[in-house]
């Protein structure tokens, strides 16, 4: 079960932060990549509400192939407040990527994992409640701090909270912005890197997330047109 109030979900983040969990180590060469992307409706502001309609997808992918996707609608369980995102979509993505018929050797989705004030952040706690490997993408650090990399595809440089490594920028296409690259659950940061390295095309956002927003950007769509 997730939390449903701050107080509980602050205890859940510090012992998963404290955790001491063996690193994941890609057991194939072509692996199966999952991608999880949760939107909200058009025009909404603020910080949200509980309740607030949702359209979840996730998908699994091997090279450019789709093996498997799926979307759900929900609600949110919570406003959004920096570092409690869980409490807001936690539980749709955990039904989401439960959801999937074929279960993906490592996920990525939208969310921080040690960069966070607790160092457990969303990417951590969903690959800890789904027993699977995370990566987080982001457009941005949450506290971390860094200098860019250099402009070549697959350059990468570090983002540290204190003296912590807790991450990289990512450079997956020339000249335009990096990502940031949050090693979640069960992976340390070269495997992050690779993973992300090996699905990420023509495109700055990895594949599999990038399906699974147009997914649930589609649903929404949808559910507009009704």
């Amino acid at each position: 079960m997730w939390p449903i109030e701050a107080e509980s979900l602050i205890d859940v983040q510090q012992e998963l932060a404290r955790a001491a969990v063996e690193p994941w180590r890609p057991a194939r060469d072509e692996l199966q990549i999952g991608g999880c992307w949760v939107c909200f409706p058009r025009g909404l502001r603020g910080c949200g509400r509980p309740g607030d309609v949702a359209w979840a997808a996730a998908v699994v992918m091997r090279g450019g192939l789709v093996l498997d996707r799926v979307v759900r609608r929900g609600v949110a369980g919570a406003p959004y407040r920096p570092g409690l995102l869980a409490l807001r979509i936690g539980g749709l993505m955990e039904a989401t990527v439960r959801s999937l018929s074929t279960p993906p050797d490592v996920l990525l989705l939208d969310a921080t994992a040690r960069d966070h004030p607790r160092g457990a952040g969303l990417a951590l706690h969903l690959g800890a409640e789904l027993g699977l490997p995370t990566v987080g993408i982001t457009h941005r650090p949450l506290l971390a701090q860094g200098e860019w990399p250099e402009d070549g595809r697959g350059d990468i440089s570090p983002l540290r909270l204190g003296e912590t490594v807790v991450g990289c920028w990512m450079r997956t296409r020339p000249g335009v912005r990096p990502v940031v690259v949050h090693p979640g659950w069960r992976i340390d940061l070269a495997t992050a890197v690779d993973v992300v390295a090996s699905t990420t095309g023509q495109r700055r956002t990895p594949e599999p997330l990038r399906h699974a927003r147009r997914f649930a950007r589609s649903a929404r769509s949808a559910a507009d047109g009704e």
